[in-house]
């Protein structure tokens, strides 16, 4: 199951669920890339506020109200806790351009992550230096054994005995529901507190967290400024999509 946990008051971008891209709220576009993943069973909008709800409603997307929540993720498992699935994802409500094909690689690896194990999670190479140095752009450090050692908004690693490859994470993860309950139990740390990134928490308490390579050059909406670029970005995906047509 996918689940998209939306909130209406994040701090650098109010109300973002439900900014226009293309004529449609962002979260109508996250919701039709899960749409079109082979392995989803069905994918829903998790929120605990009533004007995302009601657009749920208008959008034919359906929907589940929530209790509050520190992350997305706890979100996430009080669904889990509601509705009875084999496993379930948890997409980003900003990520309009995620690759179908992604998704469905994180939730084939979860079908086949050792013991220990509670979260896969994907990554894709950073090429932009300007991605590299946005505190927006969520970097990990991926051990040799294909999990997270570290999350950082800052660049990680730091080259100063080498160049290294930047990865960046992307903004969707694959859990059991035994692990989405292990999550709710566990405290928040230092590091993900200070950070505001949620798979820290796994992290810090020394649970493994499977990173998963995958292509996806798409953007996250985290300001007004990404959003302005994804309308950009928006008009070229159409205009190459009518070019194939026109062949």
């Amino acid at each position: 199951m996918g689940v998209l946990p939306c909130r209406w008051g994040a701090s650098r971008f109010p109300r973002k669920p439900l900014a226009l891209l293309g004529g449609k709220p962002l979260l109508w576009h996250v919701h039709q890339r899960c749409l079109e993943a082979k392995r989803f069973d069905g994918a829903m909008v998790a929120t605990d506020d009533e004007r995302i709800e009601a657009a749920c409603r208008e959008l034919g997307i359906d929907s589940i109200r929530t209790g509050e929540h520190l992350a997305g993720t706890d979100r996430v498992a009080e669904v889990a806790e509601r509705l009875p699935a084999d496993a379930y994802t948890n997409v980003q409500g900003d990520e309009p351009f995620i690759s179908p094909t992604a998704i469905n690689g994180v939730s084939e690896a979860l079908e086949f992550t050792p013991p220990g194990t509670l979260a896969v999670n994907a990554y894709t190479e950073l090429v932009d230096v300007g991605a590299v140095l946005d505190y927006n752009v969520v970097k990990v450090v991926v051990t040799a054994h294909s999990e997270a050692l570290m999350f950082s908004r800052r660049p990680i690693p730091y080259p100063k005995g080498d160049r290294p490859k930047c990865l960046r994470q992307l903004g969707f993860y694959g859990f059991t529901s035994q692990a989405l309950q292990r999550f709710r139990q566990l405290q928040q740390g230092p590091l993900e507190r200070a950070e505001g990134v949620e798979m820290l928490r796994f992290v810090e308490h020394g649970h493994a967290v499977r990173m998963v390579p995958v292509v996806d050059d798409g953007i996250a909406v985290d300001t007004p400024t990404d959003l302005a670029r994804a309308g950009i970005l928006l008009t070229q995906y159409a205009e190459a999509r009518r070019l194939r047509v026109a062949r």
